[in-house]
């Protein structure tokens, strides 16, 4: 397996993971069910701070994300499917939401910093939308805050030599406070995806 591909019932299901006590967010697909389209509640306990580095090797932080909601995902470069489709999906969505797209941050975060630098994470994400900001960092950055967000994150030796990372599929959505408030799962119907950046942008500009 290239890439755990963990999708889910919706945001509220990571919820159910904490509440069990569970070590990271499992978004678990339920049969003929579909995703909600509506945010849950802020999750104190998914989310925290960070400072990393983009593609510029400049610092970015959550202070630096505040103020506009967050569309966050997890990945690597030497992803051979999830993380092109995401970002790809992710570019159209972007298109589809025409001027209200800049009302949102976008960011993708490697999990994989050791092959993941700045350089190759700028010169990945230049395929795809330029809002799309790619943020690196040390393994000690990057893993305080894969345990902040409660991403699986594993390295898996390849019997050709080399390795691949399994990781948590889902985008993380954030509101404008650094909350965690739902998800957007791996593959979802890209109308309910869009319903749920829109809700973002509509409930940031009420609160």
């Amino acid at each position: 397996m290239s890439a755990l591909k963990i999708v889910r019932y919706g945001a509220w299901a990571a919820v159910a993971a904490l509440a069990l006590g569970a070590g990271y967010v499992s978004y678990t697909q339920m049969a003929g069910g579909p995703a909600p389209s509506s945010l849950i509640e802020p999750v104190a306990s998914i989310g925290g701070p960070f400072t990393l580095v983009n593609g510029n090797n400049e610092p970015v932080s959550d202070a630096t994300l505040k103020g506009k909601p967050t569309v966050m995902f997890f990945g690597f470069t030497f992803c051979p499917d999830v993380c092109p489709t995401t970002l790809s999906d992710l570019q159209g969505w972007i298109e589809q939401l025409g001027p209200d797209a800049d009302k949102l941050n976008y960011a993708f975060v490697t999990v994989d910093p050791e092959r993941d630098t700045p350089q190759v994470m700028k010169d990945y994400v230049a395929a795809f939308d330029p809002r799309v900001q790619a943020l690196s960092g040390t393994r000690e950055q990057i893993d305080a805050m894969i345990k902040a967000y409660r991403v699986y994150a594993k390295k898996v030796p390849l019997d050709a030599g080399g390795y691949t990372m399994d990781h948590t599929a889902a985008i993380y959505l954030m509101d404008k406070n650094n909350r965690f408030v739902g998800t957007i799962a791996y593959e979802e119907n890209p109308e309910t995806a869009l319903a749920k950046l829109r809700r973002m942008i509509s409930e940031a500009a009420a609160s």
